[in-house]
């Protein structure tokens, strides 16, 4: 099972409502995922952990040590919009639609 952290600069808004797109787009795809979502304080700390990290695009330079560790790192522009979330997801190779990899 495929492991995706989602985070925010407070972990309540944005990256909730990044969550509910996330596993709309996964139930899209068929693919089965552990999801998170946390603030950013709390998520550089535990990307490591997780196989996606998606987060808005401001926050991205925070997970270059988890990138170095071979974690896929998406920024998303609009949070809302589950158009660019599943064309990130299926970008970046971790799952590919009909499954995960």
């Amino acid at each position: 099972m495929i492991k995706i952290l989602i985070a925010c600069a407070m972990g309540a808004g944005s990256s909730l409502m990044m969550k509910m797109k996330v596993q709309e787009v996964l139930e899209e795809l068929g693919v089965h995922a552990e999801v998170y979502h946390c603030p950013i304080s709390e998520a550089k700390g535990i990307a490591g952990k997780y196989d996606l990290v998606l987060t808005a695009v401001n926050f991205v330079p925070s997970f270059k040590k988890a990138q170095e560790e071979g974690v896929k790192v998406i920024g998303i522009k609009n949070v809302l919009s589950a158009k660019e979330i599943k064309d990130k997801i299926l970008e970046s190779g971790v799952i590919h639609q009909g499954g995960e990899h």
